[in-house]
């Protein structure tokens, strides 16, 4: 009698304990539903207003190790990235930049993270040829050859050579390369493409395969790649770096923007790096590319249906500083659509240039110029691309 007993308890329970789980089975599935529809918090939303424009800068800073101040600094600016150079272009190379040896690196990077309350993207240029910044003066053994060089070869070259420099760059902790160049080698005489060997070929198709191949040994390598510069500065016969460069009447659209068109139709998905041409058949009120809402969102976003992170070129470079300040320039660009603005600090070092242009950025935001909803979007895009590396916990 008393096992009879026991055995009802237990199927009693039973049906109790199912009804239980399917009850909150249930309410978890409404709880996410009505998450959902009321539009749950992402992960961009949770920051303070001044952490997620942080997130939004790539900063260049002196120093071979992260000292004291540095450290408080990067702590208060809290930017989403920093890049690194071998050498300091407003001292003329008398003051000392970031990097001195491979072992020296090595160490700046692992300190840069630990002074960061988030992980950081650490970048650099390393494109190849003139464009190097780990020589081997310094100490590093890979030395990849120039953009011009690899695209006389074949592809597979490519990505073997791009393969050894990527590993080189993850051993160091340089998680960010800004390239492959993109851009068509239209006038190989331009000043700041063709004339240094920075594009593959003149051919798009072969741009496109040998930019791909440098990709997929980035990828390889766990290191973000970048094609650059957007929509393309390939036929230019000035040099942003200096002033304004306009390539309205040089710009050959279809072969300039084929590579981008099929790198994307592949499905790349990590940084694009606008340039500061003007363009007027792309934007009729000659913005520079990098603040023209036209050419990011609507060419970039819109038409080739770019889904990744969007940099700017460096923003104190003449092309910009002509004709803005570097805080309204800043708040163009986002407004335009960039995700990410640079700040190299290599024609004049002034740390307090980049606080003025995050406080610019914030008041944009505080005054309705730009919303937070657009804030938000580029933090969740960069907050991706450090997930999808493996970057962001």
């Amino acid at each position: 009698m008393a096992v009879s007993i026991d055995i009802k308890m237990k199927r009693r329970f039973l049906r109790v304990r199912s009804v239980m789980t399917g009850l909150a089975a249930l309410l978890l599935g409404v709880a996410v539903l009505f998450g959902m529809a009321c539009g749950a918090s992402s992960e961009a939303e949770q920051l303070s207003l001044e952490d997620a424009v942080g997130q939004m800068l790539m900063i260049g800073v002196r120093g071979t190790e992260v000292d004291e101040e540095l450290g408080a600094w990067l702590k208060e600016i809290a930017p989403g990235a920093v890049i690194l150079f071998d050498y300091d272009g407003p001292s003329g190379g008398e003051q000392p930049r970031n990097i001195v040896s491979p072992e020296q690196v090595a160490a700046l990077t692992d300190a840069l993270q630990r002074a960061s309350a988030r992980p950081l993207l650490i970048a650099i240029d390393a494109e190849g040829g003139f464009v190097n910044r780990l020589k081997e003066d310094y100490g590093f053994e890979v030395q990849l050859p120039s953009h011009l060089t690899l695209g006389a070869g074949t592809p597979s070259q490519t990505e073997s050579l791009a393969g050894a420099s990527a590993a080189q760059l993850s051993e160091l902790g340089i998680n960010w390369n800004l390239a492959p160049v993109v851009d068509v080698n239209v006038f190989p005489d331009s000043p700041a493409i063709g004339l240094w060997e920075r594009s593959f070929s003149d051919n798009p198709q072969a741009v496109a395969e040998h930019a791909a191949a440098f990709v997929r040994a980035h990828r390889d390598a766990d290191v973000v790649s970048t094609l650059k510069h957007f929509p393309g500065h390939g036929s230019a016969v000035g040099d942003t770096h200096l002033g304004v460069t306009d390539v309205t009447d040089s710009f050959v659209r279809e072969d300039e923007l084929a590579p981008y068109r099929a790198l994307i139709d592949d499905g790349y998905d990590d940084v694009v790096m606008t340039a500061h041409v003007v363009n007027r058949n792309l934007d009729p009120s000659a913005m520079p590319a990098t603040l023209s809402r036209p050419i990011v969102t609507d060419l970039l976003r819109g038409e080739l249906g770019f889904d990744g992170v969007i940099l700017s070129d460096d923003m104190q470079m003449g092309a910009i500083l002509e004709q803005y300040s570097l805080e309204a320039a800043a708040v163009e660009a986002i407004k335009a659509g960039v995700d990410v603005i640079l700040i190299a600090n290599q024609n004049t070092y002034d740390l307090g240039q980049v606080e003025r242009a995050k406080a610019a950025i914030v008041a944009a935001v505080q005054r309705g110029e730009i919303t937070r909803e657009r804030i938000d979007e580029s933090v969740e895009r960069i907050l991706s691309l450090k997930r999808r590396y493996e970057l962001e916990r």
